[in-house]
């Protein structure tokens, strides 16, 4: 009788704690909510606070998105060949180009609504889909995460139907083919002073 009751209790103590764990819309609603009230901020308009609106969004964005997990799958296996040097090295490469091209376009944010539709989760990685109503135009956006320690994560994001992780693989894969691995990081660099020329 004992050992029936004993399996009973652990089995529900076992389901509460499963139940309590926060699935990835839970983790990444107060990221995204966090960020639009950054976005939508007044005092941090126009391009004399860019700098100061960047590093607010960044510090927001890095607490919902896994950049090191994006770069090691948009560099695939060559992130496997070189040292945990480069890897971050890398990662820093690609924090950065990513807050030029996404960030940037972030930055035109006029009001838009998000609404939460799906939530898809199998083991350690899940989906949560969201609907961008921009004045009445439906943009559907897959946020791609996975669990870790602590969260859940962002690592890729689907608008539209393409992959973040996958446009950069695909433009990436040339580069790596024809100059290898030192010849993307030139490529990367050359980008982001461009960025940087732009903004000065």
């Amino acid at each position: 009788m004992k050992k029936p009751l004993l399996i009973l209790l652990l089995s529900l103590v076992f389901s509460t704690a499963q139940a309590d764990t926060p699935g990835p819309t839970a983790d990444l609603k107060p990221i995204l909510t966090d960020l639009t009230a950054v976005l939508g901020d007044e005092s941090l308009r126009g391009d004399e606070h860019r700098t100061a609106r960047r590093e607010k969004i960044m510090k927001v964005v890095s607490l919902g998105f896994d950049f090191r997990e994006m770069s090691k799958r948009v560099l695939g296996r060559t992130w496997q060949e070189i040292d945990s040097r480069e890897q971050d090295r890398f990662t820093t490469l690609m924090t950065k180009l990513l807050e030029n091209v996404y960030i940037g376009k972030l930055e035109s944010y006029s009001g838009q609504t998000l609404e939460y539709v799906a939530e898809n989760v199998k083991d350690d990685r899940g989906q949560v889909s969201v609907m961008l109503d921009n004045a009445g135009v439906k943009i559907p956006i897959h946020y791609i995460m996975r669990k870790d320690v602590k969260r859940w994560m962002v690592y890729d994001i689907n608008i539209e139907g393409v992959s973040l992780v996958r446009n950069y693989q695909e433009q990436f894969k040339s580069i790596l083919r024809k100059d290898q691995y030192e010849g993307l990081v030139k490529v990367l660099e050359e980008k982001i002073d461009s960025f940087s020329s732009e903004i000065n």
